[in-house]
């Protein structure tokens, strides 16, 4: 029995936008009954054809395939087609809180639905990408990336890659969690354990953080400066606000002299008002050097 949350029961019980649009502008079709689960998308876009105002889905699969299907609708209805683009497989399961592991592959059949949507939007292609169809047009290269690799469920290298990518993958057990692949007679196993290690070294090495640079030590007039218009421009209007203020009296290497005025002269807990907020202001807007004395005068 599957753990899941309380928003896929929802959508799996109570489904959104089921159904289908009869002039759509786009549609995409994923999966194949015949290997398991399959979504046809439908998109309606307006007149300008930069906003999805309406989406319906079909579907052949578990309650998983349901309700992420279901979510995807959510997702990209009332959304503009540059905003829709970004959203992958990591978007429907959150939207959904969680998905087991062994269910990710329908939030992955979800985002291959829109690409394909998308795609056929773009007049790129008709819209169908269906496992188990090794027609892949003239660009298609049977020993290169569009190659078959599980023939069980029809997903080729570039689909394993994908999902390798974009979701951090590392073993070949999370490549079948998310696409299905090898999850059959087990025969590609070890096709997709060398594709994890070429993708692996194909990562680039993370770039190293830059050394921050160190601060650039103030002149002392600097210093000065910027001390005198903390002290007027933030420091003296809160004091004055209560009734109190304050004076600067001298300035020696990191060492501030002031004179508290007002209310705030001879107040019990006037320490605490020159260490917490004089000198707590002094250090964020100038140095975290500074410290501030009270005038013995």
């Amino acid at each position: 029995m599957w753990n899941y949350t309380e928003k896929v029961m929802d959508h799996f019980l109570r489904p959104r936008n089921v159904g289908e649009i009869a002039e759509p502008d786009a549609v995409g079709e994923v999966g194949n009954i015949t290997c398991g689960d399959a979504l046809k998308l439908f998109l309606k876009l307006d007149e300008a054809k930069e906003n999805i105002v309406d989406v319906k889905f079909q579907t052949f699969g578990c309650a998983s395939a349901i309700a992420s299907a279901s979510a995807l609708t959510e997702l990209i209805k009332g959304k503009s087609v540059s905003d829709v683009e970004g959203i992958n497989n990591r978007n429907i399961a959150d939207f959904l809180g969680e998905l087991p592991e062994e269910k990710m592959h329908c939030s992955v059949m979800g985002m291959e639905a829109l690409q394909a949507a998308l795609s056929n939007l773009r007049g790129e292609s008709d819209g169908k990408m269906t496992t188990g169809d090794h027609d892949h047009g003239d660009g298609y290269d049977p020993d290169g990336i569009d190659r078959i690799v599980c023939y069980c469920f029809g997903v080729t290298e570039r689909q394993i890659r994908d999902v390798v990518k974009g979701n951090g993958l590392t073993s070949v057990e999370d490549v079948t969690h998310y696409c299905k692949a090898g999850g059959g007679c087990g025969g590609c196993k070890k096709d997709i354990a060398a594709i994890l290690e070429k993708v692996s070294e194909e990562e680039p090495e993370p770039a190293s953080e830059p050394e921050p640079e160190a601060p650039k030590k103030l002149t002392n007039v600097q210093k000065m400066m910027l001390i005198q218009k903390a002290i007027d421009d933030e420091i003296r209007p809160g004091l004055q606000a209560d009734g109190g203020d304050l004076e600067l009296i001298d300035i020696d290497g990191d060492t501030v002299t002031v004179a508290l005025r007002g209310s705030c002269a001879g107040c019990p807990s006037a320490h605490i008002t020159l260490k917490r907020w004089v000198e707590a202001k002094l250090h964020e807007l100038v140095s975290p050097d500074l410290v501030v004395e009270a005038s013995k005068g």
